[in-house]
């Protein structure tokens, strides 16, 4: 476990070069624990990290709730959320960072009132990643604040193909629909496009591999 830990205060530091490197200033990092196990959770807050992200409601519960006594983190849903998942992750997510649709914002509104949430946008129209039009990104805020939640930023993940650069036009219309809405959170790069991201405003990066490795596989994910 010790090793565990050094490796990744080791790997943070490098994240946070890279951060710096492309003039990031004071961007928040949510360690990706997807896949990982507990070890890697206390490992990341041992390293100074305050927020993880997690992808499978039964992974994420299974993870936190089991664990005796709950770290000071806070816990970031950031994969495509079923609406009949709601109700098991209400009271345990800190953030619902994936909200891109009516009727998910409803189902969260009703079981978490007032819950913190980002609103993903679809910036590379890419099948299967969730995500709103960006055309609809106002509308979308305007419904979940007259809801109750507290809408802190969007969020947006990079296109598959095409390399960092490929991020780079999608990125920024981001970053300018979070500043046309007044919005404080800007979250978009992983490990691969994160130096892209900054540069072109991200305000939190999600980082998985680049502090734990690569993810171990699974045959069916837990959803």
């Amino acid at each position: 476990m010790s090793d565990l830990r050094a490796d990744v205060v080791e790997r943070l530091a490098g994240v946070r070069e890279r951060i710096a490197s492309a003039g990031g200033v004071g961007v928040e990092v949510v360690a990706v624990t997807k896949g990982f196990g507990i070890d890697e959770v206390r490992a990341a807050h041992a390293a100074g990290i305050r927020a993880i992200g997690e992808s499978y409601a039964q992974e994420a519960v299974a993870k936190l709730v089991a664990d005796d006594a709950r770290l000071d983190v806070e816990l970031h849903f950031v994969g495509r959320l079923q609406r009949n998942k709601v109700r098991q992750l209400a009271g345990i997510v800190d953030v619902f960072a994936s909200i891109d649709r009516r009727s998910l914002l409803d189902e969260v509104a009703r079981r978490a009132p007032g819950a913190r949430c980002l609103l993903q946008v679809d910036a590379f129209d890419e099948p299967g990643k969730g995500g709103c039009p960006p055309s609809d990104v106002v509308e979308l805020c305007d419904v979940a604040l007259a809801a109750g939640l507290r809408v802190e930023g969007l969020m947006a993940v990079g296109p598959t193909v095409g390399g960092p650069e490929a991020a780079r036009p999608g990125f920024r219309a981001v970053r300018e629909l979070t500043s046309g809405l007044g919005l404080r959170v800007c979250s978009m790069g992983m490990t691969d496009d994160l130096e892209v991201a900054v540069e072109e405003g991200a305000t939190q990066v999600r980082i998985g591999s680049a502090l734990f490795g690569q993810r171990p596989t699974r045959s069916r994910p837990l959803r």
